[in-house]
Order: C-alpha cells, then structure tokens, then sequence
C-alpha cells in the first residue's frame, strides 16, 4: 500500500494489498483480525510518514503511525465477517470507507492522509472521483482487492464463479471509468495565474527565524516576475499566488512588512493573494490568506479552517510537553470560519491552506459556494527534502478532478504546481529553488456530482456497516468453524 504513494506511485498494488489482508484475515476471529490488521497499519504508515519527525525527532512521526495502525486494526477485526455476508466485496469496501471516515474526523480533528484514493493519482480510476468523490475512489479500489481475495480463496467448484464475478466487477468499474470524464465540468472563462516560489533561507525548523527574508524572497521574485513581464518574457498574470508563511511578519501590524508587499503588488499591477500570520491581542494567532490590492491594499482574507495538531496548537499541552522538548515550539493558532472562498481579481477562489487539501469537506464547501479555482498555498520547509510534498500535490490532484476545478499549489520552497481539472500537472518547481510560474487556467461555475453529494455517499456506507455488522452480530452462531479457503468465495 505504502508504495502506491509518491515517489513510487505504483497504484495498481492498492487492491493486492488490500486482497493480501483480506486473505490473512479470512477465517479468523476479531481479535486475530484485528492483529493483523494493526501489522499491515504499521506496516504502511511507518514508512508513509517519517516526514513528519524529520526536524523533531521520531517519537511524533511514530506515534502517529501507530494511531493510524489501530484503525486498520478496526477494519481487520470486521473484515471477516463483512465478507461473509451476502455482497460480502461490498460491505467490505464499505468498511473501508467508514474506517477512513472515522480516521478524518478523530481524534483532534481527525488525520485523512494516507488514504486509499491519495494513491491513485497517476492511475487510471482517477475519473471516477468526479462521480464519487475520493471516499468512492477508495471504495472501488478496495471492492476490487475484495474481489480478487474471494476469487483466490475459492475452492474448484466456486472459482469459476469467482472469476465470473471478479470479470464483471471489473466490467462495471471499466465503464464508470470511460464514463466519468463526461462529467467532468467544461470549462467557461480562463485566467493567467502567477505563482511565486520566494524560497527559505535555510531547511529545518528555525527558518521562521528569518521571517524578514522570506518576505523579503518573495518580494523580490514578485519583482523579478514583474520585470520579465515588462520585456515580454512572460504574459501578464491576472492574478499572483504567494505560499503559507510568505509573510510570517503581520503585515496589518508592521507597516515596514506592508510596505514590501504594496512594493511587489504595485510592481507587478495586479493582486496578490499573500500567506501570512495575524497576531491577536490575546496573544494568538491566526494563518491567513490576504488579498493585497496594488491599489487598496489588504482586502479580503481567508483564516485557515483546519489547524495541524502538535503544530500549529497544541492539545493536550502539559501532556505532551512533558513527553517531548519539541511540543513547546506548537503555535496558539486559533480556526477560521466561512467557506474559504476570496475573490481575487474577480476570481473567485477557493483557499486550501496546505493541510486543509487533505480534509473533503472543507474543499467541497467553497466550491458549492461559487468558488471557480482552488488555491493550495503551502509552506513544506519544515520538512525538508521528504516525500511530504509530493503526498500533498497527489492530494490536490484529486481534488482537481473530484470537483472539476483547475488547482494551483504555492509552495514557499516547492514543489508548487499548476493542475488542471484532469488532474494532470500543467507546471511544476523544483525543491528549494526561487521560482516564478505563469500560466493559463480554466475557470467553472459547474458542480461535478461528487460536489454536489459531499459526504453522503460515505455516510450512507458508514451506516449501512454499522447496521450489517450488528444484522451479522445478531444472526445465529453457525455450529461449524468457517473454512478460511471457503469464506470469501460463498460471499461472491
């Protein structure tokens, strides 16, 4: 599983792997389920997050892993018992899905990555999440591997069966595939975006201690672009898009930080939609994205809604203070509210603040509320060379396609990226480079189906699981022992 993820992006291993746990979970009770369901958890999301102990050590990355371990030990404990009833492949997906669903929602807000469709976008069910959406992509992945398991267990009699099955399964998914391109929205207006990649001044942690030279990196990229477009280099942008913390200096605070900002916007004549940091007068703060007029000034702004736990605030403060010298470097962030849509240039678009790519609902709301392209302004450098960044554009290659928008990654070190509404990466940075780039985008007003149903599909499976298991749980013990060679195959 861990390797249909970048750098490998090998998305056809989704549904092996998922066919490889059903397999060693067939046959056995909850408790042996569940073991080895927290085996295969670990086994992935080991390997799959050690970015995020790269500066603190790895007591965080691995604590981490081990709670995102315990719910697909959830799922491995239900797992066969779903696939024994009728439509088992079904209800097995199903169970997937609900467990991802739990898993993005708890606990402190929950944890969507590593999820089975942010694996998926280099491979050929990525359409499909402009039907269903990434809890949907997930769920045909792993139907798919459910299906493959009950064919391999089947015994000579069912495998025929199975395989017939298997075949029409992978029939229907097929034409949903070829299908779902056609609902895809098409696209009405077309802008000329900017990005600006100012750099750090150095990797790690600390690069927040130069907050005056990443403003100032920006600044002076912005110049530079501003410049190319005057000899013609370059077209002129409608609008620029600066990264998270590109102005970690309150700007609203500090007329010097201003100052530089109304330098870049004036010198390249349109706005900027600037990542910066409010201070409050409580003492908090807040991660926000403003719209910087060449002309007026800051004017809209869109506080960031979702907050990374353990960095941005920190729950549990005297808990985890004690465990780790590290927690005490956690921000006092405080959320955002509103749907996450600014307009910029007449443009309105949809602000995805790096982390906030990950979580479905909060994209989904901006989009119905009008917005016609996604901004994903992000901030990597606190984690240094690691396949963060890459795990987070594949996230916003999904988006793109679920909600048929064109979406525009800001990075203040890299990688940033232009993606359009297939989910293909138009334009890419390279890591830790000063970078500028401009491009043409589509626009749409147009809900693809997966914006328009948001979460309810993935409800509608968390409650039908619910309910099957406790129809499962009631029904009348057999008097025999399952044959795990035979379990899977009577569910196809």
């Amino acid at each position: 599983m861990y390797a249909t993820f970048p750098p490998l992006d090998l998305w056809f291993l989704a549904p092996v792997a998922i066919a490889m746990l059903l397999l060693a979970v067939c046959g056995r009770g909850a408790r042996a389920g569940a073991g080895y369901g927290f085996v295969a958890g670990s086994a992935f999301f080991v390997p799959l997050l050690p970015w995020v102990g790269e500066y603190v050590g790895s007591v965080p990355w691995l604590a981490l892993a081990v709670v995102q371990a315990l719910f697909v030990a959830m799922f491995g404990a239900v797992a066969d018992r779903m696939s024994r009833l009728p439509w088992g492949p079904v209800w097995v997906a199903s169970a997937w899905v609900a467990i991802e669903a739990a898993r993005s929602r708890i606990p402190f807000g929950g944890f969507p990555w590593g999820r089975i469709a942010f694996g998926q976008s280099d491979g050929p069910l990525l359409p499909l999440a402009a039907l269903i959406g990434a809890p949907g992509l997930s769920f045909v992945v792993v139907l798919i591997g459910s299906a493959l398991a009950g064919a391999i267990a089947s015994d000579r009699i069912t495998r025929r069966t199975a395989a017939a099955s298997c075949i029409g399964a992978a029939t229907a998914v097929g034409a949903l595939t070829v299908v779902a391109p056609l609902f895809a929205p098409p696209p009405q207006d077309r802008v000329t975006v900017a990005l600006v990649q100012g750099n750090v001044p150095r990797l790690g942690l600390d690069f927040n201690a130069q907050r005056r030279a990443v403003l100032d990196n920006h600044v002076q990229r912005t110049i530079e672009l501003a410049d190319d477009i005057d000899s013609g280099r370059v077209r002129a942008p409608d609008l620029v898009i600066w990264p998270e913390n590109s102005s970690d200096i309150d700007p609203l605070r500090n007329p010097d930080a201003a100052a530089r900002i109304d330098a870049a916007a004036r010198a390249v004549g349109v706005p900027i939609l600037v990542g910066t940091v409010l201070r409050q007068g409580d003492g908090t703060t807040s991660n926000t994205s403003i719209v910087w007029d060449p002309a007026t000034g800051p004017g809209q702004m869109h506080d960031k809604r979702q907050l990374v736990p353990f960095g941005e605030y920190l729950p549990l403060r005297t808990i985890v203070t004690a465990l780790s010298p590290y927690a005490a470097q956690a921000g006092r962030f405080v959320p955002g509210q509103g749907d996450g849509v600014v307009d910029v240039a007449g443009v309105p678009v949809a602000v995805a603040t790096c982390y906030e790519v990950a979580f479905d609902s909060l994209l989904t709301d901006s989009v119905r509320a009008g917005a016609q392209l996604i901004a994903v302004p992000t901030n990597n450098a606190t984690f240094g060379r690691t396949n963060m960044t890459y795990q987070q554009l594949a996230m916003s290659r999904v988006r793109a396609v679920e909600h048929g928008r064109s979406v525009v990654v800001s990075a203040t070190s890299g990688v940033s990226a232009v993606i359009d509404a297939r989910g293909e990466v138009v334009e890419r940075t390279e890591l830790f480079t000063p970078a500028a780039v401009v491009t043409e985008v589509s626009l749409s007003t147009t809900l693809t189906p997966a914006t328009i149903t948001g979460s309810v599909p993935e409800w509608i499976a968390a409650t039908g699981v619910v309910a099957a298991l406790a129809f499962s749980l009631l029904r009348r013990p057999r008097s025999t022992t399952p044959n795990p060679q035979t379990t899977m195959s009577r569910s196809i």
